[in-house]
């Protein structure tokens, strides 16, 4: 029986390469999005011409509105059926430090990175009641570095939620993390950019995308793993190489 995949924040980028990897597993996904809806609409047309036995429907909703965020479960359900999978990938990413950190700022960065994935897990643990939750989470968690402050504070949350989730819902429901490091250059960024912070980790390199699914794998496989993180990072999280 094919399982279907919930990915938040799939039309682009990390989430478009999971949703793609996934597909090539066998696994029927269900492609969310809020601005990006017509590359959300064209990677399902691809994926369903690439793998036409498999179910794929791109979903639109704006995380920063609780109403449509927790219409989403419920949407997929209706449309495909129960998700078993739900990955809480899409996030906003933007710098400022606690003292320039306005209230709007604050909310929209806390709601889009915590309170989203909290609906959203929650919802699902209520109407699906089995399965697997994988939070994206940050390498940034595991410092007090304060250039990122909102964003860095609502992945910190996102790990507490992770193990407390963990350990209310098991043995139905797995619920992990992955910590991305150095994976896609920001929009407005070009690949030396990546390679210049690169050389204070101990990798010495940017990881790529590679890594994520690969830990995305070794999740979904290992099913006695739950409450834990992966670090996708290079050693970015040990510190600063001497």
């Amino acid at each position: 029986m094919q399982k279907t995949a919930l990915i938040t924040g799939s039309a682009k980028r990390i989430g478009k390469a999971m949703a793609e990897h996934l597909a090539a597993e066998g696994w029927n996904v269900a492609i969310h999005y809020n601005r990006s809806k017509e590359p959300a609409n064209r990677l399902a047309d691809e994926l369903k011409a690439k793998y036409p036995d498999q179910t794929f429907r791109a979903f639109g909703a704006d995380l920063m509105s609780d109403k449509e965020t927790e219409c989403l479960i419920a949407s997929v359900i209706e449309k495909m059926g129960k998700p078993y999978l739900l990955v809480n990938n899409a996030s906003v990413f933007e710098p400022k430090s606690l003292r320039d950190s306005s209230l709007r700022f604050f909310d929209e960065q806390l709601t889009v990175n915590f309170r989203a994935p909290f609906i959203l897990s929650r919802d699902f643990a209520n109407l699906c009641e089995s399965g697997i939750i994988i939070n994206l989470t940050d390498t940034r968690i595991n410092t007090h570095k304060s250039n990122f402050a909102a964003y860095t504070l609502a992945k910190k949350a996102l790990w507490e939620l992770t193990k407390m989730a963990a350990g209310e819902w098991g043995p139905d429901i797995r619920v992990n993390a992955i910590a991305p490091g150095l994976t896609l250059a920001p929009a407005d960024k070009g690949e030396d950019y990546l390679l210049e912070l690169a050389g204070k980790i101990p990798m010495k390199r940017p990881g790529g995308i590679e890594p994520i699914l690969k830990s995305l794998d070794f999740i979904l496989e290992n099913d006695y793993l739950t409450g834990q993180i992966l670090y996708c990072d290079g050693g970015e999280n040990l510190g600063p190489r001497n």
